[in-house]
């Protein structure tokens, strides 16, 4: 552990957590995930890793108060959150009640499974209205046990959870949230279930990123990278289009505003949605235009409400003569950082390889809207898809190389 107003060594960050209520500053490789830094950082062991591929669920514990796996959670997407591990739920009244259950109901073999299974089930006495059998087995079909067959895991939540509805004690707050770990949301479960003030809140732009002073110049993106895109279109055509943010955005796959832009700011979002995970992120970006030199910034921020994810970035792009006469090509400089749960998805190579992709399908979009014969085509995120072209294109790859 670092102490205070120690730097970090090259190569190492110092990174601060609240830990089971205590601050701490703990030394750690910026790859390093929650789990590695708990355990041998902090000496928290009752956090186990099983598959390190976020499907046995051993290492679940709680980021701010919501169960999160461990193995996939790099620590440095972390700074500032509140983690609490199965050692600070020793005096949880939750955690002792199913404790004791689990020992009423023969719920433990080896143990190994039993910390991310305690976790998971507390959250379920927290959330559930009733004992209901069938969403009690959905909720910890994330917890693997190969010992007990899983019945009296089962009876041991259900009777923790119909025993407190008995002395009268509801549901609490957040029982609205879909089941599954953070970040494993499905949009449209979540807003069936929540109240409508909830479902409006979630539509608005986040509210930490909404003041335009919020947009600090001093940005230093975790990841960057340049792109280039080659327009069949005169570069004072491409550029006098990129100063339409309307239009941009109707180009731009998955882009929304919400409200009308003005000549140096816009509000709006983008939404993105892989297999269980959904997300908008919501919030304001900042523009900036050099006519002279056709170039300009785009510098924006937004949260996803639903999820706790947060994004700051900076476009930079410059516009000058294409490979032939006639035409445009569009450079960018791109620097992005993506913090909370979606962040264990964000490897800089396959966002990189997605933003390819995107960028493809918004230069096709562009083009379209330039030549004026066709209207560009649906702006829908599809990563499916685009994870699809991403495996071809490794495949191909690797064949050439074979």
């Amino acid at each position: 552990m670092a102490p205070p107003g120690r730097m970090a060594p090259p190569g190492r960050m110092v990174l601060a957590l609240t830990v089971n209520g205590v601050d701490r500053r703990i030394e750690a490789e910026p790859r390093s995930h929650l789990g590695d830094v708990l355990r041998d950082g902090l000496d928290l062991t009752g956090t186990h890793l099983g598959c390190e591929h976020g499907v046995c669920g051993a290492c679940t514990l709680l980021l701010d108060g919501e169960p999160a796996r461990a193995c996939l959670t790099f620590a440095g997407a972390c700074a500032g959150a509140a983690v609490t591990t199965i050692e600070g739920l020793d005096d949880d009244a939750v955690a002792t009640e199913l404790r004791a259950a689990f020992n009423r109901e023969h719920a433990l073999q080896c143990g190994y499974c039993t910390p991310g299974m305690l976790v998971a089930a507390r959250d379920l006495v927290l959330r559930l209205p009733e004992a209901d059998e069938r969403r009690i087995r959905v909720g910890l079909s994330g917890n693997l046990c190969r010992c007990t067959g899983y019945a009296g895991i089962v009876r041991a939540v259900m009777s923790v959870i119909a025993d407190r509805r008995a002395r009268g004690i509801g549901p609490s707050a957040g029982n609205e949230r879909g089941l599954g770990p953070v970040g494993a949301r499905n949009g449209e479960a979540v807003a069936a279930l929540a109240p409508p003030a909830r479902t409006a809140a979630a539509l608005a732009p986040a509210r930490s990123f909404t003041q335009a002073q919020d947009l600090a110049e001093a940005f230093a993106p975790a990841q960057s990278f340049t792109q280039a895109l080659d327009l069949a279109h005169p570069p004072e055509a491409v550029f006098a289009l990129l100063a339409d943010i309307e239009a941009v955005a109707a180009c731009l796959p998955g882009a929304v505003l919400t409200a009308r832009p003005a000549p140096d700011m816009v509000e709006g979002g983008l939404q993105v949605r892989i297999g269980p995970i959904a997300a908008t992120f919501r919030g304001r970006a900042r523009i900036e235009q050099d006519a002279a030199a056709l170039s300009g910034r785009v510098r924006g921020a937004g949260a996803d409400a639903g999820g706790r994810s947060a994004t700051e970035g900076e476009i930079r792009y410059r516009v000058g003569p294409g490979p032939a006469p006639g035409t445009a090509r569009l450079d960018l400089e791109v620097g992005y950082t993506l913090t909370g749960p979606l962040a264990q998805f964000g490897r800089p190579g396959l966002v990189r390889d997605l933003a390819g992709r995107i960028s493809a399908d918004f230069a096709r979009n562009l083009d379209a809207r330039l030549s004026g014969v066709a209207a560009p085509a649906p702006a829908d995120l599809n990563p499916l898809r685009l994870l699809l072209d991403l495996v071809r294109s490794r495949l191909a790859a690797w064949r050439g190389r074979a």
